[in-house]
């Protein structure tokens, strides 16, 4: 079953990864639920070498390094499980689904720079006015100087 990453930012077509590029591990699924999850290896680990996968752009791939460098096994392999569910079909299309909004958030381009603005003279004003405002409710307070 291929991965399908719907399209979005960075990937304006969207993008299918062949499951042959693909590994799925299956095992045991901790936590309760009863005799099925002593027997059932419906744990799912899937698992994406991103350097040597042929479905992405040569910019693609950086963004993806850059972006999911925490998370990759060795610097290169983009390792994804899913346990939530009690059947291994449904823990293989969740690994999927996961896999997939990562990938489609890491190739998302970075967001451009922020522009300096400079505060408009009416905002400067009222900034101005307010702390004027504030010192002379403050002086109000003081008590007056004894004259002795």
């Amino acid at each position: 079953m291929d991965l399908v990453v719907a399209p979005g930012p960075g990937v304006p077509q969207g993008l299918t990864i062949p499951a042959g590029e693909l590994v799925e591990r299956f095992s045991r699924s901790s936590g309760p639920g009863g005799q099925g999850v002593n027997t059932a290896d419906s744990r799912v680990e899937l698992e994406l070498d991103v350097v040597a996968c042929g479905g992405l752009t040569p910019t693609q791939r950086r963004r993806v390094l850059r972006a999911l460098d925490p998370r990759l096994v060795g610097g290169r392999l983009l390792v994804v499980a899913a346990s939530e569910h009690r059947q291994q079909r449904r823990n293989r299309v969740a690994a999927r689904e996961r896999m997939a909004e990562l990938l489609r958030d890491a190739m998302a381009p970075p967001p451009s720079p922020r522009r300096a603005t400079r505060p408009t003279r009416a905002s400067r004003e009222r900034r101005l006015s307010a702390k004027r405002r504030r010192g002379e409710t403050k002086a109000g307070r003081a008590r007056p100087a004894s004259d002795a």
